[in-house]
């Protein structure tokens, strides 16, 4: 039973990994190309689809390694998994007081009320994802050592 607990953990952290990673690497740049002000509608619609799903994601991984933490707790490599939940905690904590703060912002916008530093804004929010995403593939890398 532990071991399906360890691969659902590990499919469900590396799924979440791969949605974040391909924000800023293929989606951002996709929209970023459309004329008018549709990459903005883009933006909007992705924070509120994004704001929506993704706090599930992540506190439901981070109790996912918790559980893998706590039943496999005498095993090998369970120090890799303590050290996966403490960056999944610092992935949430930064969500909370960097990234959501922002993305709750965005998806207001529209071409006719965005405010006139929308642009930094959304920088800064893509800066702050990417050192989010070096915490969560960090996390990853630690979860599929402790398998091995």
């Amino acid at each position: 039973m532990l071991n399906a607990l360890q691969v659902f953990t590990t499919v469900v952290v590396g799924v979440m990994v791969g949605v974040e990673f391909a924000v800023p690497l293929f989606l951002n740049p996709v929209l970023n190309s459309l004329p008018g002000d549709n990459a903005l509608r883009g933006r909007t619609h992705g924070a509120r689809l994004g704001g929506a799903v993704m706090p599930y994601w992540y506190i439901g991984s981070l109790v996912l390694v918790a559980i893998w933490a706590v039943a496999g707790w005498q095993q090998d490599g369970t120090a890799l998994v303590v050290i996966a939940a403490g960056l999944l905690i610092l992935s949430v904590l930064m969500s909370i007081l960097l990234l959501v703060p922002i993305n709750n912002r965005v998806k207001t916008w529209t071409g006719d009320n965005r405010p006139g530093d929308w642009k930094e804004q959304l920088s800064r929010w893509e800066r702050w994802h990417y050192g989010r995403v070096a915490v969560i593939v960090a996390a990853f890398a630690l979860l599929v050592a402790a398998l091995a």
